[in-house]
């Protein structure tokens, strides 16, 4: 950087000022917040990180110094929300992440699903739940991801990381227009809200909790609803 781009002294000691304030924000943020996802905490969160990025960038651009802080990237954080106040529209995005935990519990409770199908309509069925593919593509078909999330032990399941957000916009989107990549096509300045769940967050404790999950037999499940 030539020396005629360089920041001032004022300007980086105004950037140090603007750290200090963006903490004792995030501090008062943390002390009155109403549990563990509140936004103030969170947009809070952000704009202590955008000060310590500036002045950090600042500091060595005019001194070649720099800050034992380590600042997080601007992916790993939400930019403050500059949707409508107002808006006429929601989309809520949402993933979830699964292993086959039990591959035979799954068959298993695929071809159930199958037998009473074809039970139902009086044919023979075409052994799709012979396969985990297949027996995947018979379980989300007839049962909502909501319960599938709910009882996915009962279908071998193990869950992983999931995410939801919800964005906020002034029209609905046309029909079919983001089928194909629907959180490509989210703008992250239009999340009013995110929630994350993942092992990583977990703390040590939790695993004892683990251990004394009931998992639901066979014999236990509800009956199926053959008229679906």
């Amino acid at each position: 950087m030539s020396d005629a781009a360089q920041p001032t002294a004022a300007e980086v000691r105004a950037a140090a000022e603007a750290v200090k304030t963006a903490l004792d924000r995030h501090l008062a943020a943390v002390e009155r917040r109403s549990g563990e996802d509140d936004p103030a905490v969170s947009e809070a969160f952000n704009q202590l990180a955008a000060a310590a990025e500036a002045y950090d960038e600042l500091l060595y651009d005019r001194y070649d110094e720099v800050t034992p802080f380590e600042i997080p990237g601007t992916e790993d954080t939400l930019p403050p929300y500059a949707g409508p106040e107002e808006p006429n529209a929601l989309s809520v995005l949402i993933r979830r992440d699964y292993t086959v935990a039990e591959p035979q519990r799954l068959l298993a409770q695929a071809q159930r699903v199958e037998a009473a199908e074809y039970e139902d309509t009086g044919g023979d069925g075409e052994g799709a739940a012979a396969t985990i593919p297949g027996a995947l593509g018979i379980l989300f078909g007839e049962f909502e991801p909501d319960e599938i999330a709910s009882r996915h032990t009962e279908f071998g399941l193990e869950e992983g990381d999931s995410t939801l957000w919800v964005t906020a916009a002034d029209e609905a989107p046309e029909a079919g227009e983001w089928l194909d990549a629907p959180f490509e096509q989210a703008d992250q300045q239009q999340v009013v809200c995110r929630f994350d769940v993942s092992a990583v967050f977990d703390d040590e404790d939790e695993s004892d909790e683990e251990d004394d999950l009931e998992f639901v037999e066979d014999e236990d499940l509800e009956p199926l609803d053959t008229e679906k």
